[in-house]
Parts: structure tokens; C-alpha cells; sequence
């Protein structure tokens, strides 16, 4: 009898505290909803942590767990806890490298989100990238353009406009190298700086529809479509275009000549920004959509999409989805879009007040298409072959048949599994 009442004491004891257990788990875990993120830097992890404080005041029965891996060591590590201790939300990209997992089963479908919160009209442009067969398998939360930062000073100085053609952006190269300056800084030491130039010389000369065939594998490495885009890109090479010993370089050690004035231009993404405003040179800064090649191919831009997911196996989908909704509201977006310095996919999110993403606003809002970027829009492994032979290519043109041809090799491998 005593020990009946004691356990009766117990059950109710426990009852009271609220935990309630269930296949081997507490009610009071299963409000918990645990986000692994890859913003590690220091503007970007604030700004993300503003956004879970703001979640966490809106739902105060939730608790909000928030993991923050190095943004390197994150796309190695996601591998691992998506498969075997998945989170509840994780932070990663659109694209190639999102269906990845969709093919092996780790992300959760959330069409159902788009569906309620009316996103598939308000973030229409960012809607093909986190498509896959039909079915929408991540939120995004922000893009960023790719163009031309260039010094204004510099192009005063000789009299230069800014080109919109391939003709005038050649004359404005060659004008450069006539007075010592390097018309393009670039480091290719961690490879996919070179991926931005094939991108753009081959969606201006080819188009986006032969591009995304050629980056699912279904074009070719040896195509004569790509004769032309290594004949232009080979072309400046040969008129001194680029950086010297660029491959002894990172993409941020490479920001030195354009800071310190010895070039003039550099292809590469808007995350520059905050470096060229703690340089102090943002004044003499300015941006151009890259040139024209062929007026008859339509404009179209790299525009890497972020993205927030719900993993196949976690274990709060209902609180997930809330949190989907919430960061999908445009006020949410466009805060924290503005505060990373990136453009918001909602399109009722307030319009950027930087010029730098105002100007990359409009430019991807006129744009004929988006591309991801070459290692967001292939597979992994063929991103890694590919950067390696453009890089190669860019130190020894005189490689390129025997570039070309490993690189359509490994494309017939890597797409026939």
C-alpha cells in the first residue's frame, strides 16, 4: 500500500512539473527547437542571433537552441549531423547543392509553407532555385549580386566611362595596361574566383538554358559552344588583363591592388563591401553589370541564393514551420537581408537603402534569369575538377585541349553514377 501511494506521489509529481514522457523523450524537449547556422562572422552572426532573439520573444514557449559552426568547417560537418543527429532547422544554399540532399532524402518538403504564406508570388524570383521536381525544399533568405566593383578615381583619371559592351570594356582594359595599372585583380589560390569568370562568359555567350544544361551534365566539356568562351577569356589573358602570380593569391589578399590603387576592377560578390569600407577607399568605389558579349543572348546573373531547411529527421517540424513562417514575414527579411548586406527575396520587404545593394537590387530584378554560381549549380565533385582546370587554364592557356578534355571525362563519370 505504501508503495502504491508513493508511486501515485511520483506520477503526480511529475505532472506538475509539465515533463511528460513519451518514446523516451520529454514533452519539454519536444518544444525545443535546435537551428545549426553557418554565419560565423561576426556581422552576420549577430544579425542572424537578432533574428532568433525576436523569434524567441514572439514564442516564449519554444526554446530556441542556436548552433554556430566556422562557415569552412560547416559544409563538412552538415553531411554528418543531417544523416545521423539533424537539428530541427539548417542554415545552407539553393540549387545544386540543396537538391543534393533532397536526392538522398535528408531535407523535408515545405511547399506547405510556401503554399500559406503566399511565397510563391512573393518570392518568385528565388522560387527556382529551392524547386526540386516540383516541390519546394527550403525558404530563402537572402541573395546577393555579382558585378564589377571598380575604382572611380582611376577611371577619372584616363578618361574612362563605364562599359557596356565587350568592345568598350576591352578598350578600357587596354587603356589601363598602357598606363601600368592591372585592369583586373583576381586570386584563383581557393579556386572558385575563377568559376565567376566562366559563369558570366559563358551565360553572355551561350545563355542560361546551355549553361544549366552544361552544369547538370548533360552538355559537354568539349561542346564547340565553349570554343567561344575560352577564346574571349583566353583573349584576356593574352592582353595582360589579370593580376600577376593571381594563384599565389586569396580572393581577400587580391582586394590589395584594387585598394591600393594598382588595379582597377574586380569581378567578385557584393561580401567585398565591408572590406573596402574598412580600407577606406568605399568612396572611390563604384559597380557595373558585366558587358554585354552578345546582344542577342539575354542578361543573366549570378545571384547565390541562401536558404533555411527543415531536416527529414528532425524531431520539431511544427515548431520548424513556425519558424519558416516567421522568417519568411518581409519586415524579418528585410531587416536582416539589410544587416548582412545582402538583398531580400521578399518582394514586400523594404527596398535597400546601401547603394551598392540598391544598384544590385534593380539589376537582378531586370534580369532575364538567376544563376546560383558554377560550385552552386553543378555537383560538388564536378565543381572541384572544374575550378581546378579553369585556374590551370588561366596560369597555362596553351593546357586548354588537355583541360577541356579531363574535365568532359570526369563530367561522363561523375553524371553516369
Amino acid at each position: 500500500m505504501v508503495r502504491r501511494i508513493v508511486l501515485m506521489v511520483l506520477v503526480v509529481a511529475v505532472v506538475a512539473s509539465g515533463i511528460v514522457f513519451a518514446g523516451g523523450r520529454a514533452e519539454e524537449e519536444q518544444r525545443r527547437l535546435v537551428i545549426n547556422s553557418n554565419l560565423s562572422d561576426p556581422a552576420p552572426r549577430e544579425a542572424f542571433a537578432n533574428v532568433v532573439d525576436q523569434f524567441r520573444a514572439e514564442h516564449p514557449e519554444i526554446d530556441v537552441v542556436l548552433n554556430t559552426f566556422d562557415h569552412e568547417a560547416y559544409k563538412t560537418a552538415i553531411r554528418g549531423f543531417l544523416a545521423s543527429d539533424p537539428p530541427d532547422i539548417a542554415l545552407w544554399f539553393a540549387g545544386e547543392r540543396m537538391k543534393f540532399f533532397v536526392d538522398q532524402g535528408l531535407l523535408e518538403d515545405v511547399s506547405d509553407v510556401w503554399d500559406e504564406n503566399n511565397l510563391h508570388q512573393k518570392m518568385a524570383s528565388s522560387r527556382m532555385p529551392s524547386t526540386v521536381d516540383g516541390r519546394q525544399w527550403g525558404v530563402p533568405w537572402g541573395y546577393y549580386q555579382w558585378g564589377i566593383y571598380y575604382r572611380t578615381d582611376i577611371f577619372d583619371q584616363y578618361g574612362l566611362s563605364v562599359p557596356e559592351t565587350w568592345e568598350e570594356f576591352l578598350e578600357v582594359g587596354d587603356t589601363l595596361v598602357e598606363n601600368g595599372i592591372t585592369p583586373v585583380t583576381i586570386g584563383t589560390r581557393y579556386l572558385w574566383t575563377t568559376a565567376g569568370w566562366f559563369d558570366y562568359l559563358n551565360l553572355r555567350i551561350n545563355g542560361y538554358d546551355y549553361h544549366m544544361d552544361l552544369m547538370a551534365g548533360n552538355a559537354t566539356y568539349q561542346d564547340p559552344e565553349l570554343d567561344a568562351v575560352f577564346e574571349v577569356w583566353e583573349d584576356l589573358i593574352d592582353r595582360g588583363f589579370f593580376l600577376e602570380n593571381h594563384a599565389t593569391y586569396s580572393w581577400q589578399e587580391a582586394q590589395a591592388p584594387l585598394i591600393n590603387g594598382t588595379a582597377a576592377m574586380y569581378l567578385i560578390g557584393n561580401f567585398i563591401i565591408p572590406d573596402l569600407e574598412s580600407a577606406g577607399v568605399i568612396d572611390n568605389i563604384g559597380f557595373f553589370q558585366f558587358p554585354v558579349i552578345d546582344p542577342s543572348v539575354g542578361i543573366y546573373e549570378d545571384a547565390p541564393t541562401e536558404t533555411y531547411h527543415i531536416p527529414a529527421g528532425a524531431r520539431n517540424k511544427e515548431d520548424a514551420r513556425k519558424f519558416l513562417a516567421f522568417v519568411s514575414r518581409p519586415d524579418v527579411l528585410g531587416e536582416f537581408a539589410a544587416a548582412v548586406g545582402n538583398i531580400s527575396p521578399h518582394s514586400d520587404s523594404p527596398p535597400p537603402q546601401d547603394p551598392f545593394i540598391r544598384k544590385g537590387f534593380e539589376m537582378l530584378n531586370a534580369a532575364d534569369g538567376l544563376a546560383q554560381f558554377y560550385d552552386r549549380d553543378t555537383s560538388e565533385e564536378m565543381a572541384g575538377y572544374g575550378m581546378e582546370g579553369f585556374q590551370e587554364f588561366m596560369v597555362n592557356p596553351d593546357r586548354l585541349p588537355g583541360i577541356r578534355e579531363r574535365l568532359d571525362r570526369r563530367r561522363a563519370e561523375i553524371f553516369s553514377r
